[in-house]
């Protein structure tokens, strides 16, 4: 069930980052579930660090907080993505 839990969670922050975001981030429904995914651990990893002061990587959970965390970190993602992907050759 906790996998489950994941792909909507992660769905669900990803498809509200790429709406948000500006510009047009490629990929399909794997590569938004990815970046939610991945916007959960760097949202949950940044609320543990400010409600605790220790580093410890964590995800949110499916939950409207957890949502909204999971949300600005896929943002956060695609903001560092975009910054280090070279596009020019």
């Amino acid at each position: 069930m906790n996998i489950l839990a994941w792909v909507i969670l992660g769905l669900l922050a990803g498809a509200i980052a790429k709406a948000i975001y500006p510009g047009r981030q490629g990929g399909g429904l794997l590569s938004t579930m990815i970046l939610g995914i991945v916007g959960a651990f760097i949202g949950g990893t940044i609320t543990t660090v400010l409600e605790t002061g220790t580093f410890a990587i964590t995800a949110t959970s499916l939950s409207i907080p957890g949502v909204f965390v999971a949300v600005l970190g896929a943002i956060l993602a695609v903001f560092i993505y975009n910054k280090f992907a070279s596009r020019a050759y």
